[in-house]
């Protein structure tokens, strides 16, 4: 999609992402989640979008399409950390758009709900994994949190953000690999300007 098509889709439809960001940071405010021990939730689901709305130009098929992604950057951790279930978020994502986008925007929500498991390679395993490259869009949502909390753990020198910023180093070959769907449908892509990013970053 042109980037002037899909910005002028944000703003036509600025109204109703807002009324999205602010229930989903509510949302996550009611179970009292936080971010880097002191930050509302809301501070990285904004930085997800963040990168949605400044890499999702690439990846985007439809204008139609806008909304079910940007819900889905909002409510991306809904399933595995605010104690709602698939059908809650898919009731909530019906009062925004059509029922064919509702589903689209829940599927990514669901793909990018971690596995049960012991430590992090068990939450995000192959079967995790699968799912991303299998969902439209997914990969683009996961990618885009993956950013978020690297560029935040490289904006902030303490030693708990310094330990993550090597664990996503360690983990970036296998992580981009896992998500690459490697198919010609622009749909399941990975934004190459977003990668350079995540390199910068890690190369500093």
């Amino acid at each position: 999609m042109q980037q002037e098509i899909f910005q002028q889709c944000l703003r036509d439809q600025a109204k109703t992402i807002e009324q999205i960001k602010q229930a989903a940071h509510q949302l996550h405010e009611s179970v009292n989640q936080r971010y880097a021990v002191f930050l509302p939730y809301g501070y990285h689901l904004d930085m997800v979008v963040n990168g949605v709305r400044q890499y999702g130009h690439v990846v985007l098929a439809e204008p139609s399409d806008v909304i079910a992604v940007i819900f889905a950057a909002y409510y991306h951790d809904s399933i595995e950390d605010a104690r709602v279930t698939y059908n809650d978020v898919l009731k909530e994502a019906r009062q925004y758009m059509d029922e064919q986008h509702a589903v689209m925007a829940v599927e990514i929500v669901y793909a990018l709900t971690n596995d049960k498991g012991r430590n992090r390679a068990e939450r995000a395993g192959e079967k995790y994994y699968r799912g991303i490259r299998e969902t439209p869009y997914a990969p683009l949502v996961k990618l885009a949190d993956r950013l978020a909390n690297l560029e935040y753990s490289c904006q902030h020198g303490d030693a708990l953000n310094a330990r993550m910023k090597e664990v996503y180093r360690n983990e970036m070959p296998h992580f981009l690999s896992a998500i690459d769907a490697h198919s010609d449908d622009l749909r399941f892509s990975l934004p190459q300007a977003m990668l350079d990013r995540i390199h910068k970053l890690l190369a500093e």
